[in-house]
Formats: C-alpha cells, structure tokens, sequence
C-alpha cells in the first residue's frame, strides 16, 4: 500500500506562504507606508496640493497655514518707509500694529510729554548755593532775579516769618487810626494790639502767598510752595519798609507816604513778576497775573488802609 506523509506536500520547496492580510472596512483608508504621500479618500478626487502665495506687500514676510490647508493671510503691512507704516525713510510709523516695536534713539524718553509734570521726577539741581538770611534779604533789593532763582528749591520759613511778624508790629503805626489806639491805650493794651497786628500779617502773608501759588501752578508753573510763599511774604515786607517809615513819623495821609506808597507798590508788582517767573518758569504776562490778587489784596490793606 503506498502511504502518505502527514503534513507533507507536493512542493516541498516553494517558498513560506504570506500571513492573509486583513481586509479594510468600506471607507477606511490603509495608512501610507512610510515616507510616501498618503493615499486619496475613497470614493472622492485627490487632494490638491496648497502652494504658499507670493505676498503683495511684504517683503519676505511668511505666511500662515493651518493644518487643513486653509490659508490664513497675513496682515498686510507697506514696506518700511513707504506710506504711513514706515519710521525708516519719513514715515510715521504706527508703533500699535502687531508685530513691530517703535525705534527710538538712544537717551530719548518714549513716553516724554514735553514739559508737563512728571510724578517722582528728579528735580533739577539748584542754581546756586542756599543764601544766609542777610544776604537773602539784600539779594532781594539788589538783584532780585538771580536771588530768587538761585532760592527757588530752597524753604525760607525763618527769615519770612520774622520778617514779616517784625513788620506788622511796625504796620500798625502806619495806619492813622490804629496809631491812635495804640498811643491813647495803656501799655497792658497797646502790647496785645500790637502783638496781634504782628500775627495778622504773618496769616495774611501766608495766605496770599499760598493764593499766588496756586494760581502759578494753575497756569502751568512748576514751583514748589514752600520757597514761593516764604519770598512772597519777604517781598511784601521789604518793598513796603520805606513806605513804613516815613508814615511812622508822618502819618498815612501824607503826600509823600502817598507817593512812597505807590511807587513800593509797583516796585513790589515787579518783584512778584520775577518771583513767580523764576520760581514757576512762567512768561512775565503769566508770572503778573498770577500775582494779581495778592498786588490788590496789598493795595488795598497797606498802601489805602480801606480794609
């Protein structure tokens, strides 16, 4: 009987048999082998192909794609110096457009408003050294542009505050009717009164001097209030001193402390002008106008006694 070999065929030497693949599913897509451009979709035309477009305006400026092969344009910008976008070549460049910075110089603040006040801002440096009260005082009759620039960062609460009290002590004797009071009181009346006189015109002085600096920083001044008020003080004070004098011993309604007033009187009109001028870096027309109220205010307590 022949016999047969179990597990044994014809062909002995043909090659190994391929593991079946398995079969896809209706609309599934077999992934590319690896390295080769993926297959088309079933049932649907091959993709096309997105090629980048050459940008209108840029100049070598790259595009933007997304993964689905919608293009995504990129902000249409002139060339540098051409138009309104560009700071290269006398344009205005527009710093706000995304994607650019704004060039600037060394040194040059971006962000400098001209001459505005700027908080936390280093001041600048004094123009000289601080003034003793003896100097201060004849730097003010003497040359009073110099002196009041040089104390304009400088307080002057000591030589203002005594000068001033020292010179409503006097004051009352340059007004008629409280001479009068004074002559005719007892010394246990006349020292409050004239006591009193001396505080007044200290307040009054503080006063006034805070209204002119006011109305100096209002229209664009940059002074500090301290050394403004001390020196206007002082300069009320001083201009009226020869006016003092000659109504001590005349009396207010004589013709030559009229005279004397009112020359003081414009005297102290132009020191108030280059005070507020130095101290505020304001125009002489500003400077006087902001030392408008206080030239009245003067006027009418000192030089007319009306109020």
């Amino acid at each position: 009987m022949a016999g047969f070999r179990i597990g044994r065929g014809r062909d002995d030497n043909r090659a190994p048999q391929q593991p079946p693949q398995q079969q896809q599913s209706y609309g599934q897509q077999q992934p590319p082998p690896y390295g080769g451009p993926p297959y088309p979709p079933v049932g649907g035309p091959p993709p096309q192909q997105q090629w980048p477009q050459p940008n209108a305006g840029g100049h070598g400026e790259p595009e933007y794609f997304d993964p689905y092969g919608q293009q995504h344009p990129h902000a249409q910008q002139p060339p540098y110096g051409h138009g309104d976008g560009g700071n290269y070549g006398g344009g205005n460049y527009n710093n706000d457009n995304p994607g650019h910075t704004q060039v600037f110089a060394v040194g040059e603040d971006p962000y400098s408003q001209g001459a505005t006040y700027h908080a936390g801002a280093a001041a600048a440096a004094p123009a000289g050294p601080r003034l003793p009260w003896k100097e201060l005082l004849r730097g003010i009759v003497t040359r009073p542009g110099q002196t009041f620039l040089q104390m304009r960062d400088y307080p002057v609460w000591g030589p203002a505050l005594i000068v001033t009290f020292l010179y409503g002590l006097l004051a009352v004797f340059g007004l008629d009717d409280a001479r009068q009071d004074v002559i005719n009181a007892t010394l246990s009346q006349a020292v409050p009164i004239v006591l009193s006189a001396g505080v007044a015109f200290v307040i009054c002085g503080l006063l006034l001097g805070a209204v002119t600096h006011t109305l100096a920083r209002q229209m664009g001044g940059d002074g500090s209030w301290q050394p403004t008020v001390g020196l206007s003080m002082l300069v009320m004070s001083v201009t009226d001193a020869p006016r003092l004098l000659f109504a001590v011993f005349l009396g207010g309604d004589n013709m030559v402390v009229q005279v004397l007033g009112w020359a003081t009187w414009v005297a102290a009109g132009a020191l108030f002008t280059s005070l507020v001028s130095k101290s505020h870096d304001l125009p002489w027309p500003k400077a006087l106008g902001a030392s408008a109220i206080q030239l009245i205010a003067l006027l009418s307590i000192i030089k007319l006694g009306t109020i």
